[in-house]
């Protein structure tokens, strides 16, 4: 985890801050979540397999926060992290996703940052066997003949200039040719390079009357590409891009596999966060019986195992769940909690409701986060030469319309604010960079916003369809 050991959860929740509004109980909540991981890891007793993470249940409206808290927090511990809809889950015996798909997601994630991270470990040494890969391509090498047992030095006298064999002169050229390289006065020449390609094993869906399950087929398939010879192909590119390349080849032949699974197993299962939205959907309301109510019930019934603590196989190896953090979120404008079997329940035993949001947050959202909106289309602008600024006034206006119209429509958070920007900017977008030329300034006002959005709004139709 990356620098958890200095970062108290105060500092995380300070880090949260930097792009998320309000929502201060569950900001705080996940921080000790995040915090008492880094100190299970460091019990050194035999307690330390029987402590397991509070889970968290998230209560909000949409566009709350409950995504970003989650996805923040991963990037701050630096954590696998993979986001599921409990909604595409289906019952165990029925056509669909199977429940142990999210951890399946969450070890490959774990794969995929531990081998970046190899990668970036072995550049330097990866990049310098480029080096004479493209050097080689420009320049071959020759043998150096056997040596001479006469004195004589061909040539001319020794110390000369003159370079004394053709192995001599080869290698002054390719002395020279590598300076050339490392300067980048090389990038637009073509080469021709070997470009290696995974063996072609066909999928591979059932083996004599039996279906075969996900994992097995996975790792049969794996096996039979390891065991296909690579085969290569000749292609011409320039030295820029086969930098590019051969790059990724040979950091990718440096670093140890098996070492990479292992340190990327033990990553997700000590340090992973899964991340479950909608499990109000699969909450049955109170007095329901039988119909799609069944197969909801099925699901958390599913759920539960790989929740409370179970053992999964995937392609990388066998991952236990019991100490992965799991948050779950949902609306419950129509279910509720309670109507999650009490299994589940129990295995979410931290409950943090979030609030909806304010005139005066939304005005937050577009000023404070480091990514806010009017930020990302300052800078998208900016790409083209010109220059956007808002007002004080506009953005109090902005935040006003984006609050009316979830109040009279449907409220669905922040991400009001994206559909009322997006209208409001729109022909600037357009008109850029064609009517709008590099180096012009434009700036938002609250009369815009107004002009803008005036007629939209008092159009209850209209809004509808195009906010």
């Amino acid at each position: 985890m990356n620098n958890l050991d200095s970062l108290t959860p105060r500092q995380i929740v300070a880090e949260l801050d930097k792009y998320i509004v309000g929502q201060q109980d569950a900001k705080r909540n996940v921080a000790i979540a995040l915090r008492n991981r880094w100190r299970r890891m460091n019990v050194t007793s035999e307690i330390q397999e029987d402590i397991i993470p509070n889970n968290i249940l998230m209560i909000g409206a949409t566009g709350v926060g409950k995504t970003e808290i989650a996805r923040r927090l991963a990037r701050i511990a630096d954590a696998p992290f993979v986001k599921v809809e409990a909604s595409k889950f289906t019952e165990v015996g029925y056509v669909g996703r199977d429940v142990e798909s999210m951890v399946r997601d969450l070890v490959e994630q774990s794969v995929n940052m531990v081998k970046a991270r190899k990668k970036e470990e072995v550049k330097e040494k990866a990049a310098a066997a480029v080096e004479d890969i493209i050097l080689d391509a420009l320049i071959p090498a020759i043998k150096s003949p056997a040596p001479k047992t006469t004195g004589f030095i061909p040539g001319g006298v020794e110390g000369s200039d003159v370079p004394s064999s053709d192995h001599e002169l080869n290698e002054r050229t390719r002395n020279h040719f590598r300076e050339k390289i490392k300067n980048g006065e090389l990038e637009e020449r073509k080469i021709e390079i070997d470009v290696k390609q995974g063996g072609g094993g066909g999928n591979v869906g059932m083996i004599g009357a039996g279906v075969m399950d996900e994992v097995s087929m996975m790792n049969i398939q794996e096996m039979i590409n390891g065991m296909m010879p690579k085969k290569a192909r000749k292609r011409k590119v320039t030295v820029a891009e086969a930098r590019k390349i051969l790059l990724e080849e040979e950091a990718a032949r440096l670093i140890d596999m098996d070492e990479v699974k292992e340190e990327a197993l033990k990553k997700a299962q000590d340090a992973g966060i899964i991340f479950i939205d909608e499990i109000d959907k699969i909450a049955s309301g109170s007095g329901k019986g039988g119909g799609p109510d069944v197969s909801r019930e099925g699901v958390q019934r599913d759920l539960l195992p790989i929740v409370e603590g179970s053992t999964v196989n995937t392609k990388h190896g066998v991952i236990k769940t019991d100490h992965i953090l799991f948050i779950a979120a949902g609306a419950f404008h129509i279910s509720k909690p309670s109507d999650l079997i009490p299994e589940l329940q129990g295995r979410f035993p931290i409950r943090v409701e979030l609030t909806a949001l304010t005139k005066d947050d939304f005005v937050r959202i577009l000023r404070e986060p480091k990514n806010a909106l009017t930020k990302q289309y300052t800078a998208l602008l900016e790409s083209e030469g010109v220059s956007l600024r808002f007002t004080d006034d506009a953005i109090d206006a902005i935040a006003l319309a984006a609050f009316t119209i979830n109040a009279e429509i449907e409220n669905i958070g922040a991400r009001r604010l994206q559909t009322v920007i997006s209208k409001l900017l729109n022909e600037f977008l357009f008109d850029v960079p064609d009517k709008i030329e590099a180096g012009s300034s434009l700036e938002v006002s609250a009369a815009m916003v107004n002009e803008k959005l005036q007629g939209l709004m008092k159009n209850r139709d209209l809004s509808e369809y195009i906010l």
